[in-house]
This record gives C-alpha cells, structure tokens and sequence, in this order.
C-alpha cells in the first residue's frame, strides 16, 4: 500500500493536515505562557488597571492548596454557611468564582464569574477571601501570579 498522494484531493488533504501541524507546532510555545489581564480597579487618575497574571491551566507547576483538594474541599465545607433566607427559599445552585493565586500564596481580586443569588454569591466570594495561602504556581522555578476558577455548591 503506497501512503503517498497521487489524486488532486489526497494532495489537499495532506497539504490541509500539515498545514494544521505546523500552525500546532508554532503556537505550542506560545500557549505555556497564556496570560489575561484582571481587573484591579481604577487609579488616582480614574483610570482603569490592570495586573497581568497567568492561566491556570499554562503555568508548569500549578499553584495548590495547603494537603491538595481534598483539604481545599474540606474548607469549603467546614467554611461555608448557608444563608438563612436563601436557605428558607430554597435557593441553590453553583457559584462560581475566579481568583488570584498571588506570588506569596495569598488570594486576591476574588471575582463571581456565574453566580445564583447574591446572598449565595457574597458567601461564595467570602469563603473564597478567608482561605488561608496556597502553594503558588511556577514558571521555570519562578513563583507567578496564577488565576484559578473554582466553583462551590449550594445545595440543600
């Protein structure tokens, strides 16, 4: 069986699929360094800013919570407090929020990117602030700035 191409169609199918591995193999490198801008309020001047941070998922070393996420899932639960009068209305759902794992490992700029309810969300938001410090992610050995998405339930 001969894998070359010899028809008009095979040709544009191969040249179609190596064209697509070179566009892959050119953007690879760049993907281990995917960023986004978060928002960090508005300066003396009134002026939006912004802080450059990484992707979770394009760092090398991932930041982590102090034991893994089974501890982190452990302080949500022990963490959260159903709110009373959501609880009354049968109010649930998944809230979920973006954060920033700071060089030092503490969390900041916590954001709720699809909330349910706002007392629902608040407690989210709150849960997220009290944590305590995680591991912070790397770059070639180099603690970075780390947004991390993470959703809790409320369920009852």
């Amino acid at each position: 069986m001969e894998l070359r191409p010899t028809t008009p169609r095979q040709w544009r199918h191969f040249l179609a699929l190596l064209s697509a591995g070179i566009i892959i193999i050119s953007f690879s490198g760049r993907l281990q360094a995917q960023t986004c801008r978060v928002s960090c309020g508005v300066n003396s001047q009134g002026q939006k800013s912004f802080m450059e941070v990484y992707e979770y998922d394009f760092v090398q070393e991932k930041p982590s919570f102090p034991g893994g996420d089974s501890r982190l899932l452990e302080f949500i639960n022990s963490t959260r407090r159903y709110p009373k009068e959501a609880y009354k209305a049968r109010v649930q759902g998944r809230v979920t929020c973006s954060f920033v794992v700071n060089t030092d490992g503490s969390i900041s700029h916590v954001r709720v990117l699809k909330g349910v309810e706002e007392s629902l969300n608040n407690e989210a938001v709150r849960i997220f602030s009290a944590m305590p410090s995680w591991h912070p992610g790397r770059n070639d050995n180099q603690a970075v700035p780390v947004r991390v998405i993470w959703s809790i339930p409320f369920r009852r």
